[in-house]
């Protein structure tokens, strides 16, 4: 259990993929322009991440290290076909708004290195769960920074979530300022860069805020530890 505990910590937290690893940048600062672009790219990539880590973890065995990345890219790029396919069937509105890099989900940098850092050293539930669990850190860093963007650069939020949801979300749109102008910087991937910059920073705060309290209470821990040893040594001298 303490093994997925730090599988699950590792993926939402301490190594992951878009604010500590820096992977998987370029589809991440292209479409996260809105709420419905940033979460139909993540759910498309957690889909891909967590089966192929999925099937490299159950053929592992069989695979020889001369032809370990082809096959991984091989499995990959089908599994990002049957969700390129699902999603004409079902979201085609919104495949054609994510266009090209719904098929480059096969060159992105986590999926393959997930594969090969993880999946091809270690049994099939580990494996399956960090691909979820890095999938899933890595697709709310997208959804956030889609929502501060479309909040900054439209001034709503979940605005055209129908594409990915179906009519029944056509009203959760929320108009956040009324008679909101705009801010195109926001939008466009210049904007992007600065809120992911600003994302990073908030994190590494975060951290070293958390290694303060975490070294202040080891202190305080070892002075407590230290007078008790006083009051033992004093009695057993008596």
């Amino acid at each position: 259990m303490s093994d997925f505990k730090e599988i699950t910590l590792q993926g939402l937290w301490k190594n992951n993929p878009a604010l500590v690893q820096l992977l998987g940048l370029c589809p991440l600062l292209a479409v996260s322009a809105s709420v419905v672009n940033a979460l139909g790219l993540g759910l498309a990539t957690m889909a891909v991440l967590t089966s192929s880590n999925l099937v490299v973890s159950l053929i592992r065995n069989q695979v020889t290290d001369a032809i370990r990345l082809p096959a991984f890219v091989m499995i990959i790029a089908s599994l990002t076909t049957c969700v390129e396919l699902l999603m004409q069937g079902f979201t085609y509105e919104l495949y054609e708004i994510l266009g090209i890099f719904i098929p480059l989900i096969v060159t992105n940098c986590v999926i393959l290195g997930r594969a090969d850092a993880f999946a091809s050293k270690n049994g099939v539930l580990a494996s399956a769960w960090d691909g979820f669990t890095m999938s899933l850190g890595f697709t709310l860093v997208l959804v956030l920074l889609g929502g501060i963007r479309e909040l900054i650069g439209q001034g709503t939020l979940f605005n055209q979530m129908e594409l990915l949801f179906g009519p029944m979300a056509a009203h959760w749109k929320i108009v956040v300022f009324h008679n909101y102008p705009g801010f195109l910087f926001a939008v466009l991937p210049p904007g992007a860069f600065v809120a992911l910059g600003l994302l990073i920073s908030l994190k590494n705060i975060i951290d070293r805020h958390l290694k303060e309290r975490a070294a202040q209470a080891h202190s305080h821990t070892d002075t407590a530890s230290t007078g008790s040893k006083r009051v033992r040594v004093t009695g057993h001298v008596e």
